[in-house]
């Protein structure tokens, strides 16, 4: 491995490891399936499928969406896998998922991907206070994706109370990230980021963004260390949120993170599971393209502002089928339908499908392999 990309310890989450520090960050709805997450794998990094509707292309999806997303999340934890292999079958990286606690089927997914052989179960989108009874007896490693030290003292104390252990590393997400956020929309406008955007007033964004989570992730390191000497482990801190390039990780280790989890970067890829049109969306979108939504799972989100989020904004969309994705949502009362909106991006309707990004998707010029994103990443390659 060249010694460039040695600056940075491998991540090691238990009796697990991945040679390079880096987890590529779930994105459904299929964005981030076997094919990305395999890919990241085998350069050594964490792969992460995200179970959100995975199974939109099965065959049966349409009458029995539960089903088909149970059978996708075995499917494509086995490929990535084997994707994953070197030529003498060995995989130096680690294979996870992505479950979003706000899923109607959260609990099924999260036992889905334990018999499927997952290495790392990461949840977000909610707080999983109940992860552990539902990888108990397993060798799956969990993480809940955090966005402040207040919502990881909650489930620290809830899973040593409850279930007499730990977490077996922590996902600390800032306000940059794409997707849904947790952050509420005072606070992303304290930050700058509902304001018009142009370059100089996003990096003014990032800064202030950046400034307030290095506080949050310093405390929740803080705090880590109480639970680590009670149960005689290491808890890796990961910082996730608009990690873009070798800067950017470095700063997370000067923090003292153990490693960083990177997504949008990983869209505008070969490897990607989207189609085409919307890794191009990727690359055409500026960074005034870039919105924060109301989305249906009842947070914030970042989009890029395309036909669909401009119609949004003045109507209602008539929702002609539930697909019995989210546990708390009324089709009544909703804006639109977030996973009909979302598989018509990935299949690449890329004007009237919602396409989620990070705040430095503007940033994104060309396509690249897995393989070169994490060279420059580990600073391997200067961009």
């Amino acid at each position: 491995m060249n010694k460039i990309r040695e600056k940075f310890p491998s991540l090691k989450i238990g009796e697990k490891e991945a040679r390079v520090p880096i987890i590529q960050g779930g994105m459904g709805v299929g964005v981030s399936r076997s094919s990305l997450a395999g890919a990241v794998a085998k350069e050594g990094g964490v792969g992460i499928i995200s179970t959100a509707q995975i199974g939109y292309d099965e065959e049966g999806f349409e009458k029995d969406q539960a089903k088909a997303n149970l059978k996708a999340i075995r499917k494509h934890i086995e490929h990535a896998k084997e994707i994953a292999k070197d030529e003498n079958g060995e995989c130096h990286g680690l294979i996870g998922v992505n479950v979003m606690v706000a899923l109607k089927h959260y609990q099924e997914h999260v036992k889905a991907a334990v018999e499927a052989g997952a290495d790392v179960i990461i949840c977000g989108a909610g707080l999983p206070l109940d992860l552990p009874e539902l990888v108990k007896g397993s060798e799956t490693k969990i993480a809940p994706i955090v966005s402040s030290a207040r919502a990881c003292r909650l489930i620290f104390r809830q899973w040593d109370r409850k279930y007499k252990r730990t977490a077996d590393f922590i996902v600390v997400e800032g306000p940059a990230a794409g997707g849904h956020l947790g952050f509420h929309i005072d606070e992303l406008e304290e930050y700058g980021y509902l304001q018009k955007k142009d370059k100089e007033s996003m990096e003014q964004a990032n800064e202030k963004g950046q400034a307030a989570m290095d506080k949050e992730i310093q405390e929740i390191i803080k705090l880590k260390k109480e639970y680590e000497e009670k149960y005689q482990c290491n808890i890796p801190v990961i910082m996730a949120g608009g990690v873009f390039e070798y800067k950017d990780v470095k700063h997370a280790f000067e923090l003292g993170a153990d490693g960083v989890q990177v997504a949008s970067r990983f869209v505008a890829t070969y490897e990607c599971d989207a189609s085409e049109a919307y890794k191009q969306a990727y690359l055409h979108a500026k960074e005034e393209d870039v919105q924060i939504i109301k989305s249906p799972v009842g947070l914030p989100g970042r989009a890029v502002r395309n036909a669909f989020v401009e119609k949004t904004e003045k109507e209602k969309c008539k929702i002609q089928k539930c697909y019995q994705c989210l546990a708390k949502c009324n089709p009544a009362e909703v804006p639109y339908c977030i996973t009909k909106a979302l598989v018509d991006a990935v299949k690449g309707d890329v004007e009237q499908g919602l396409i989620f990004c990070g705040s430095n998707v503007g940033k994104i010029q060309e396509m690249m392999h897995v393989e070169d994103v994490i060279k420059e990443l580990t600073g391997e390659i200067e961009r």
